[in-house]
C-alpha cells in the first residue's frame, strides 16, 4: 500500500514537480538580475568617482595625501584661531544662551559646554567657535562680563604645542630615568639618622 501512494505522489527532487519550483527559479532570476544591476551601478560610480578626482587636482595620488593632510592641519589651526575660551560659566547655562550673550561679537558658528563624561554635568567652562578673526577680538573684549550672575573669564583659545613644555625630552629638563640607587629617595644609606 505505500509503493503504490509513493508512485502517486511527485518527489521533491522530481523535475516536473511543479509546487514550488517554478517560483524559485523566478526568484533565482530576479536576484541574479538585482546582483548585475548593482555591479553595473557600483562600476558607474567608481568611475564617477576616477572622472572627479582626476578633473579636480590632476595630480598623483602621494601629492594628493600630502596636500591634504597639509589642508587639514592648517584647517585645524584656522578653526582655532576662530575660537575662544569662556571660563566661569554657570552650570545651568545652555549654548543657546551663550549664544544670545555672543551674538553681538560676531557669527557664532558652534558652542561647546564641556562635560564631565562620567556624570554628564557641565565643567563650569565653554568654547566658541567664530566665523572670522574679528569675532574672536570681539569677543575676547567681553571678559569680565557678567554672565548669570557669575563673572566671565574669555581667552583666546590655547592650542596644544608639543614643544611647549620642553620639547621631546623624557620627563622633565631632560634628565631621563635615574632609577631607584643608592642615596636617592627616602630610607637611602648612608644617610645618617
Amino acid at each position: 500500500m505505500s509503493t503504490a501512494e509513493d508512485e502517486t505522489k511527485p518527489s521533491a527532487d522530481d523535475p516536473t514537480n511543479n509546487d514550488g519550483g517554478g517560483e524559485e527559479e523566478e526568484d533565482l532570476e530576479k536576484l541574479q538580475a538585482e546582483i548585475a544591476r548593482m555591479e553595473e551601478e557600483a562600476a558607474r560610480i567608481a568611475q564617477e568617482t576616477e572622472d572627479l578626482e582626476k578633473s579636480k587636482d590632476g595630480g598623483t595620488d602621494a601629492a594628493k595625501s600630502d596636500e591634504s593632510k597639509t589642508a587639514a592641519a592648517a584647517d585645524g589651526t584656522k578653526k582655532d584661531g576662530h575660537s575662544v575660551y569662556v571660563g566661569q560659566v554657570d552650570y545651568s547655562s545652555t549654548p543657546e544662551e551663550l549664544l544670545a550673550h555672543f551674538e553681538s561679537c560676531g557669527t557664532v558658528e558652534r558652542v561647546t559646554i564641556v562635560c564631565d563624561k562620567f556624570t554628564g554635568k557641565p565643567k563650569g567652562f565653554a568654547y566658541l567657535e567664530f566665523q572670522n578673526e574679528s569675532a574672536v577680538e570681539n569677543a575676547i573684549k567681553l571678559d569680565g562680563s557678567t554672565f548669570k550672575e557669575r563673572q566671565l573669564k574669555v581667552t583666546p583659545k590655547r592650542v596644544n604645542d608639543p614643544y611647549y613644555y620642553g620639547g621631546r625630552g623624557r620627563g622633565r629638563g631632560g634628565r631621563g630615568f635615574r632609577g631607584r640607587g643608592r642615596g636617592f629617595g627616602r630610607g637611602g644609606y648612608g644617610r645618617g639618622g
